[in-house]
């Protein structure tokens, strides 16, 4: 019995120590990276994002790790081509908050989006998604036709055949526990927390190189308990989603632009590939240099992408059915 009273003499202090070291990590990643933008609050929810330019709106949502950030240089590139460029914190990434309640859904996220766009008086934008948000932006399109320019997916996942973390993703399976999930994520991530991150970026971006500037921000922002929650409950729900959305994906009538890099190494590479087969009128951009983090490493393509929607949208209707057929489909 006095093997198992130091036992767990040890676990608790190590787990008290580890809380307070996390704690101080927080404090100085949010005193590091502090709100670069504005707030809008929809539903009782402050969500976080940064604005450039004026004209027709295009409005970037990142993937399942860091926030609207990513979308630094293409908001700058979009701004001096002469469009209103906007790039959301997706909620509890970034500075944005989370609604408490049951699991966010990608339809319930592009609830808040859309309601935060009409918030701040943006009509009909061309909606960007970067990875985990490549259905996000197919939710959207779904939901709001008639209030959405086009899409565009940037090595998306679509899908739930080949998702790389499913419904049974121990990982976020016990980060999203009640209290216990609490307190594993606040003991384990200060503490082992910076070395899977390494290893998860370094796969992440391969074969193209994490940029040093990312890799900060992720060390600071990622591990902080409530966005690595919030980036389990959002791997946890994509499947569910997937399943549903992905039989009315042929409905989507808004131009659609779908970008994936050659070299991606996941599985949004053969997404994207079936997403145009599925999808009359879309377009392929195969990028023969580019890996899966295209945001990061070619805002020039995923500008061009968004402006190939507007002229898509420009032309007449029938003549979106007759798409050549580009190379990699």
């Amino acid at each position: 019995m006095a093997v198992y009273g130091w036992l767990l003499s040890a676990i608790f202090v190590f787990w008290l120590v580890s809380y307070g070291y996390g704690k101080r990590r927080v404090h100085r990643a949010e005193r590091t990276y502090r709100p670069a933008g504005r707030f809008v609050s929809v539903q009782g929810v402050k969500l976080h994002y940064t604005e450039a330019g004026e004209g027709r709106p295009v409005v970037f949502l990142h993937g399942g790790v860091l926030d609207g950030r990513d979308f630094d240089e293409a908001l700058k590139l979009c701004a001096a081509g002469g469009r209103r460029a906007l790039a959301f914190d997706r909620p509890g990434y970034g500075h944005s908050e989370r609604p408490r309640g049951p699991r966010l859904t990608p339809m319930k996220q592009a609830e808040l989006i859309h309601e935060a766009l009409k918030e701040l008086g943006i009509e009909r934008p061309v909606i960007v998604g970067h990875s985990w948000s490549g259905l996000l932006a197919l939710a959207y399109a779904l939901r709001y036709p008639e209030d959405t320019a086009g899409i565009v997916t940037l090595g998306g996942g679509m899908y739930k055949e080949g998702y790389p973390a499913g419904r049974w993703d121990p990982v976020s399976v016990l980060a999203v526990l009640p209290v216990l999930g609490d307190l594993a994520l606040h003991a384990l991530l200060a503490a082992l927390g910076p070395l899977a991150a390494r290893g998860m970026l370094k796969a992440t971006f391969a074969p193209e190189p994490v940029p040093q500037a990312y890799l900060r921000r992720a060390l600071a922002l990622w591990l902080r308990p409530s966005q690595f929650k919030a980036n389990r409950e959002d791997v946890l729900a994509f499947v569910p989603a997937a399943e549903a959305l992905s039989p009315r994906y042929a409905e989507i009538r808004v131009p659609t632009v779908i970008v994936v890099g050659e070299n991606d190494p996941f599985s949004t590479k053969e997404h994207s590939f079936r997403l145009h087969r599925e999808l009359a009128g879309s377009r392929l951009m195969v990028l023969p240099d580019a890996a899966h983090m295209i945001p990061q490493h070619h805002p020039e393509e995923t500008v061009k992408a968004a402006e190939l929607v507007f002229a898509l949208e420009s032309e007449a209707g029938p003549s979106m059915a007759n798409r050549p057929q580009e190379p990699g489909a």
